[in-house]
């Protein structure tokens, strides 16, 4: 019975957010792409003011870029505009890796941000660079690529399309890096 009274307490204030938020997003729902599985978490809807491209008017998609012989392995996030108008786009998205492990949020790089301005149709691009099994062992199984596009809150879940496993790491911080939007780093 908690968790039926925390999962309705959680929708009722996903609802709220998303009322006050977001003022135009009825043509949002139903949108996919074949190379990804899209579900996007119903938190919020971000700023939607001042030109910003929203979670909901991009189309995202991810694809292994990974160089053979490179000691790390990338993948490239596209963010095309699908929202019928021009919109502004800088910074950093926030990725989170889905593992066995849990949760595996990326760093950003020490790269610099620009800020983009995608018309309607165009496409972006950032990568997300990882470390490649090569102990022998099973690692750390990855199952699926949480994106938050910049000045967002609404996330959309992808398919992983790099290497199935990450090495398991003792240290102190990710091994994951995620790079400005604008550039995918190595590979691109």
């Amino acid at each position: 019975m908690r968790v039926h009274k925390l999962t309705l307490a959680a929708l009722v204030v996903a609802a709220g957010l998303s009322l006050t938020a977001c003022q135009n997003d009825d043509d949002s729902t139903g949108k996919s792409d074949p190379s990804s599985t899209s579900t996007a978490s119903s938190s919020g809807g971000g700023s939607g003011s001042g030109g910003k491209c929203r979670t909901d008017e991009l189309e995202i998609t991810a694809a292994d870029r990974t160089i053979d012989g490179d000691g790390e392995g990338t993948v490239a996030v596209t963010l095309k505009n699908g929202g019928g108008r021009d919109c502004s786009i800088s910074g950093f998205a926030g990725v989170d890796l889905k593992t066995s492990e849990g949760a595996l949020s990326a760093k950003r790089s020490g790269e610099p941000a620009e800020p983009h301005t995608l018309k309607d149709g165009e496409s972006t691009y950032f990568g997300v660079n990882y470390p490649i099994n090569e102990s022998g062992g099973s690692g750390v199984r990855v199952t699926g690529l949480v994106v938050t596009p910049p000045d967002e809150t609404k996330s959309v879940t992808l398919d992983w399309p790099g290497t199935g496993t990450l090495p398991v790491t003792d240290g102190a911080g990710s091994p994951v890096k995620v790079g400005p939007i604008g550039g995918i780093g190595q590979g691109g």
